[in-house]
């Protein structure tokens, strides 16, 4: 997929707005259940232990088995969510963390439906339902593919937000025929091997077995006055420009749900979403950690000691930062709300600012007697001095 990232330009031609969905931190709907009590697990349990759960409750809930049951859609869908976040390390550290609010900073905000939960785990299903006659409703509307992309920022606009054009290639639903695929003024006829069905059934002896339609592929219908425009497939291959609204706050790795912005649905099925992964390019200045912001300024032993004003780097611009006489090393300055927006817009994080504090590996000879006054009037103990004719020289000049 060509991915093109672009300064917004009055090219003539509309653009598409997209309203990013991935960072809502709370929905009007129930308390939702714990993931690892869902699939039934312990919290330390492995990837193949919560495959296995899922398999398990996915063939109890499937809606094929549950026919007409809303309870067992919701089972179904519930135990699907599960399985994405906590088969997803990133994903599972976060709700290990932050509970359900942590795998939408992952990009994560459930699921809208069944067909976007066939669509995701489409290999798991051919796997786990291939051979029973279970499987994703081939012959009704289909939801679009999703597609993904990538988009690079600096770390300045990740804290700031910002908006961004992206150009995706994706197939779109063809307008002659409006995504049927059928040739205008034609409509696609029902298969006449499986009556619709997508499916056939098969006696062996005792054994009934069930399998996609030869005929029609499991479509359920055969368009026999295909669309030219699109060859009866429904879906064009266009370049559409995004305009990517990236919030505040955006941190390196995390990722963009775009709703309605994927590949085109079948048979009027709703399309996919676009999934924006963002990279931010880091700042030699700071470190992030979360929500936080770590910096340091440097200064010298004799700044730390009578204490001094230096320029601080922070997220808003460089600043004049006031040290105390007697600043120890490594000292921590907090700047309270001087950190990262948290996204969803609920405060800032904080900015520490670390002081180094530098000893000079080599001294000049009066840098040297200097020095040796000070211990001499604090007390100290101190190494002696090197032997040779300057420094024999500079103690005489002193009257040593």
């Amino acid at each position: 997929m060509a991915v093109r990232t672009a300064a917004p330009a009055d090219s003539g031609e509309p653009s598409l707005t997209a309203t990013t969905q991935v960072f809502s931190f709370s929905r009007a709907v129930p308390a939702k259940r714990d993931y690892y009590e869902v699939l039934g697990v312990e919290r330390t349990a492995p990837a193949p232990d919560i495959k296995r759960a899922y398999r398990k409750a996915a063939m109890q809930w499937h809606p094929d088995r549950n026919p007409g049951n809303p309870e067992a859609e919701e089972r179904f869908k519930e135990a699907a969510e599960a399985f994405e976040v906590l088969s997803d390390d990133n994903k599972r550290r976060l709700y290990d963390q932050y509970g359900h609010e942590g795998p939408s900073r992952a990009g994560f905000s459930g699921f809208q439906g069944t067909d976007e939960i066939f669509s995701r785990f489409s290999d798991l299903f051919g796997d786990l339902f291939g051979n029973l006659g279970f499987g994703g409703r081939r012959d009704g509307p289909q939801r679009g593919g999703d597609l993904k992309t990538r988009v690079v920022i600096p770390f300045a606009e990740a804290v700031s937000g910002v908006e961004r054009e992206l150009t995706v290639q994706r197939r779109e639903a063809c307008d002659d025929c409006n995504g049927s695929g059928a040739a205008p003024g034609t409509r696609p006829q029902t298969c006449s091997q499986c009556g619709g069905h997508g499916q056939v059934i098969h006696r062996q002896g005792f054994f009934t077995i069930q399998t996609t339609c030869p005929r029609c592929q499991g479509q359920g219908s055969m368009i026999t006055s295909p669309c030219k425009t699109c060859s009866g497939t429904g879906a064009v291959q266009r370049e559409a420009t995004l305009k990517v609204n990236i919030p505040a706050g955006v941190d390196d790795g995390q990722t963009l749900r775009i709703p309605g912005r994927g590949m085109a649905g079948v048979k009027g099925g709703p399309p996919g979403n676009l999934y924006v992964e963002v990279a931010v390019q880091p700042d030699e200045r700071f470190q992030r950690d979360e929500y936080d912001v770590h910096s340091k300024v440097t200064i010298s032993m004799v700044q730390a000691a009578l204490g001094c004003t230096v320029k601080a780097a922070t997220l808003s611009g460089d600043i004049d930062l006031e040290l105390e006489a007697g600043t120890q090393p490594n000292h921590v300055i907090t700047r309270k709300g001087k950190g990262v927006p948290v996204i969803g817009g609920r405060g800032f994080g904080d900015h520490h600012i670390h002081v180094e504090v530098t000893v000079p590996t080599k001294l000049s000879g009066d840098q040297e007697d200097l020095l040796r006054e000070l211990a001499e009037l604090g007390g100290e103990s101190v190494a002696e001095p090197k032997k040779g004719f300057f420094s024999s020289l500079r103690r005489r000049k002193r009257g040593c």
